[in-house]
């Protein structure tokens, strides 16, 4: 005989009548005993499904999930209805129909938001848990009310670059500010604003991870990036290096490493290509020569 408790909630997965097991039907949501049948929970949510939120039934009467998957970057724009006002005749009612047309303030920030954020992101080739986790932060941001005396695309692209930094992705501030028309000084302070007032940590750029790209468009060979990584990574295994610019440790890699293989780059080549000053590239390469003791 089966008996049915409804609101029951098991912390095992062994029947509290039998000891049989305990199994989940997907398709009415029920929460049963294999041996016995005893029926330990109704309708219960499945919240380990993929997102999709429209179901079809097929031939076999199966319910299949179809739909785009709930995501962050689709913006709520609600749900209404399209009149036509052109065929409207009554004032009051046209006036009544275009005031129903109209977005709220919020809507149509978070629009403008992810509407810059898939721009910058397409440009920048960034992947989809980078775009998810810039999107939520902007959100939060919004919810606290940090927008204001703020522009909405400057924290955007604050939050597109606190993403790449906390997934280690190879990107650069200044690749960022290129994909931008905001002014990399509200970037930067809309940056601070965030890791200040959401109490973040704000993650280390790697510079390892950027020679690579870097000595690539200069045409060094392997033997040279190999010697620059190794230079690099023994300086920040063992020094402190906060608060010093991760693109600066990289030049500082590869000319020295360039000047130890007799290759003839000059300082403003690499300055040029890497994005820092010839004085910020000669502090760090006498730095990293003195340090590392390195004679050439």
């Amino acid at each position: 005989m089966i008996t049915k408790t409804n609101n029951v909630q098991s912390d095992s997965n062994v029947c509290p009548e039998c000891g049989g097991a305990i199994i989940a039907l997907k398709e009415t949501g029920d929460l049963i005993c294999n041996q016995c049948g005893l029926v330990l929970e109704e309708k219960r949510l499945d919240l380990s499904h993929d997102g999709r939120r429209a179901f079809t039934v097929n031939e076999k009467n199966n319910r299949e999930r179809t739909g785009a998957p709930i995501s962050v970057l689709v913006p709520d724009i609600g749900l209404t209805n399209v009149i036509d006002r052109n065929k409207i005749n009554n004032p009051d009612l046209k006036r009544a129909a275009k005031w129903n047309t109209r977005m709220s303030w919020e809507k149509r920030n978070i629009l403008i938001a992810t509407t810059e954020l898939k721009r910058i992101s397409t440009n920048l080739h960034l992947p989809n848990h980078v775009k998810q986790e810039a999107m939520s932060l902007y959100k939060e941001v919004f919810k606290r009310k940090l927008l204001r005396g703020r522009s909405i695309n400057s924290m955007i692209a604050a939050c597109i670059y606190y993403a790449i930094k906390k997934y280690r992705i190879t990107r650069t501030l200044q690749e960022v500010l290129d994909e931008t028309n905001e002014n990399g000084k509200d970037v930067r302070r809309c940056y601070g604003v965030v890791i200040r007032e959401l109490n973040l940590k704000a993650p280390n750029t790697n510079p390892i991870a950027l020679i690579p790209r870097y000595t690539t468009k200069l045409g060094l060979s392997s033997e040279i990036e190999k010697l620059a990584i190794k230079i690099a990574d023994t300086y920040t295994s063992n020094f402190v290096t906060s608060g010093k610019d991760p693109k600066g440790i990289v030049g500082g890699a590869i000319y020295l490493a360039s000047k130890i293989k007799n290759e003839n780059f000059t300082q403003k080549q690499i300055a040029d290509l890497i994005g820092v000053t010839e004085v910020t590239l000669r502090s760090r390469y006498k730095e990293l020569k003195k340090i590392l003791n390195i004679s050439l």
